[in-house]
């Protein structure tokens, strides 16, 4: 298991580069794997400069909290493409993606049009306290052309448990942009892990291009990745006291 260490505290997804085009003259996508690295490893060195937000005035541990990335499967998240940090006040966590990319259309592979990442996360909470997850942010880019359709699925849930319902986004070209979806909890609806027992966070995306009625030489694609450098996926921890 890999223990990552933290980042930035509290707030809505960042960007810490300006917005350029992430593929100049609607080329296909297609960028080597060590821009996207090293993207995120230069976005990563601002993340640790910031100071964090204040969380609201729910308890919190005061002992750092942890996570460790149990097992990553999926397309959208080959091994070493995902990284998981935590904020040093204990607000929230990143799930930081380099390489989560579907497309469809001229030059894109027959498996390509559907990308999804599986992540099992044990969260070391100090004693006495559970969490939830009260928020979550994931964004992206998007370029589909006319008569193509993009979507994003989400779900996350505690081991042993149902999962949660299946979130799911449309977007429908032509569309040329950035995209960013929060989904809020209320307090009263929040699941937290039972107290006292070791029971790790299924966090489960997906992305599907399908081409539909555009034009067969045009390439679509979404992502959900670091390349533009932004951070892409933002959960907030609801903290209780057991």
């Amino acid at each position: 298991m890999r223990r990552l260490g933290h980042a930035i505290g509290r707030g809505p997804a960042l960007t810490f580069a300006a917005p350029l085009p992430l593929h100049a003259g609607k080329e296909a996508p297609g960028k080597a794997n060590f821009m996207r690295k090293a993207t995120a490893a230069a976005a990563l060195a601002v993340l640790f400069t910031l100071s964090p937000t204040p969380a609201n005035a729910d308890p919190k541990p005061a002992e750092r909290v942890t996570i460790d990335v149990v097992t990553v499967n999926g397309s959208g998240c080959r091994q070493g493409s995902a990284e998981v940090v935590v904020s040093p006040d204990n607000t929230s966590f990143w799930v930081i993606y380099s390489d989560y990319l579907a497309q469809a259309g001229k030059g894109a592979g027959a498996t390509e049009f559907r990308k999804n990442c599986q992540l099992n996360l044990q969260v070391n909470v100090p004693q006495g306290f559970t969490y939830g997850i009260a928020e979550a942010t994931y964004a992206g880019y998007g370029n589909l052309q006319r008569g193509a359709t993009g979507y994003q699925y989400v779900n996350y849930y505690f081991q042993g448990q149902s999962a949660t319902n299946t979130w799911k986004h449309t977007f429908t070209g032509p569309f040329d942009d950035n995209w960013s979806i929060t989904h809020r909890t209320e307090f009263a609806d929040i699941v937290h892990a039972p107290c006292g027992e070791k029971k790790n966070l299924n966090v489960n995306s997906s992305l599907r291009v399908d081409k539909g009625t555009s034009d067969p030489n045009a390439n679509s694609f979404m992502t959900m990745d670091y390349t533009r450098g932004e951070v892409r996926t933002l959960y907030h921890f609801s903290w209780k006291r057991c």
